[in-house]
């Protein structure tokens, strides 16, 4: 059976006979540009017609609600992004805006924000990071009376802050595990930052499943980075110079292990016959790389989704979900 093609707004257009600026302005039911009513009842009718998924919930324009989420840094690509999208997606179809702050890890100017978020319809305020991090909350908490959640951020001083994360400590473990399955017997961890409480997490999974397994735990085989791809290729180049090298070498972002095939290349050793490589976030140049890289896709989605819909359903409830993303197996481990 012939797989049907996903719908458009493209698809849209051309049949609509109107632009895919209009289709997009109308689909997002935006009004700073005037179009007739004819036209918008045109493009909705059609979008339905072809089956268009993400139908917009029909709005009040009068006095809308907001959910404000305040990040401390917008990368220009990170898996991170997918949690924003899905947010908004989420808070589009409980029929709330979703307003995005970026406010650098400026606490000063993320309180003044919130202060005028105050004087505003806002349903609610998420607090959200790229980096799976704690954060020091005291700054905000006398600042608001609206209902705060925290996404990808944590703060153990208010265990009662609704909190959605990825669980880095079983997405390590799984990814370690899937090493072992497939015959490696001297797994190497190359890190980022060990200082980040992250990338402890990650280690913590990746020696959990060593030694579930019976297998021993050397220390040479674990290299702390920066992140930096030079870095990594010199952690590379150091581990297969040991007396007993790494049969597989999982690093803690995909993006560090481009600089993890660019020593092995150097080497003249193979992925994945001479040693398995396997990353983690599964960013878009995991399914780009030559062998395609096995990865763990974090759950942005599903969390960033979920921290908008407690907050449309008026939950008040202490809520600490952490979720385990799901192994994507590719070529650099699957031979």
């Amino acid at each position: 059976m012939e797989k049907k093609n996903k719908v458009t707004m493209s698809d849209i257009a051309r049949e609509a006979g109107v632009s895919q600026a209009t289709v997009s302005l109308i689909l997002n039911n935006s009004r700073s540009v005037k179009l007739s009513e004819e036209t918008r009842q045109r493009v909705f009718s059609t979008a339905l017609s072809l089956g268009y998924k993400k139908m917009p919930a029909p709005h009040n324009d009068s006095g809308q609600e907001e959910i404000a989420l305040l990040v401390n840094a917008m990368p220009s690509y990170d898996p991170f992004v997918d949690a924003l999208s899905e947010a908004r997606e989420a808070a589009w179809r409980n029929d709330t805006l979703l307003t995005v702050y970026d406010y650098g890890d400026d606490a000063e100017l993320a309180v003044r924000i919130i202060a005028q978020l105050n004087q505003r319809r806002c349903a609610g305020i998420i607090i959200a990071s790229p980096i799976t991090q704690s954060i020091d909350f005291s700054p905000f908490a006398n600042q608001t009376q609206l209902p705060v959640v925290l996404l990808n951020v944590y703060d153990r001083a208010f265990p009662l802050l609704p909190t959605f994360l990825p669980d880095d400590r079983a997405n390590a473990l799984q990814i370690t595990r899937h090493l072992i399955d497939h015959g490696a017997t001297r797994i190497a961890h190359i890190m980022g930052d060990n200082w980040m409480e992250a990338c402890e997490m990650r280690l913590e999974g990746y020696r959990e499943a060593l030694m579930q397994a019976g297998m021993p735990q050397d220390d040479q085989l674990v290299q702390a980075t920066n992140w930096s791809l030079n870095e990594t290729y010199r952690a590379t180049l150091d581990l297969m110079k040991l007396p007993e090298p790494p049969d597989a070498i999982f690093c803690s972002s995909d993006w560090m292990t481009i600089g993890c095939y660019q020593a092995l290349t150097e080497l003249h050793l193979r992925i994945p016959q001479d040693v398995l490589v396997a990353g983690y976030d599964d960013q878009r140049i995991a399914d780009q790389m030559t062998p395609k890289l096995t990865s763990v896709q974090l759950p942005y989605y599903e969390l960033g989704r979920m921290a908008v819909e407690y907050l449309c359903s008026g939950e008040d409830a202490a809520t600490r979900v952490i979720m385990a993303g799901k192994l994507k197996v590719r070529s650099s481990t699957a031979g």
